[in-house]
């Protein structure tokens, strides 16, 4: 798969602008092709700027959906 064509499904993130759940998007900031990449994001709770995410669809080009990533080892995944 070629870096413009990889998923952003299973990658982790840190959300730069608070979700609202169902009544608002918010923006994400994911760790992809090298780089990061900036996302809109919804979840179906709402999510604190700060929040660790990952993603778990891809709703569009540019927004996906996001849950909160609790590290099993208690690491930060992004960094």
């Amino acid at each position: 798969m070629s870096g413009a064509d990889e998923s952003p499904i299973g990658c982790t993130g840190r959300i730069t602008l608070a979700t609202r759940g169902t009544d608002g998007l918010g923006e994400v900031e994911v760790g992809i092709r090298g780089g990061r990449e900036t996302f809109m994001a919804r979840s179906d709770a709402p999510l604190a700027a700060g929040a660790v995410v990952i993603v778990i669809s891809a709703v569009g080009p540019r927004t996906v959906e996001v849950v909160p990533w609790v590290d099993p080892v208690e690491t930060t995944p992004f960094v």
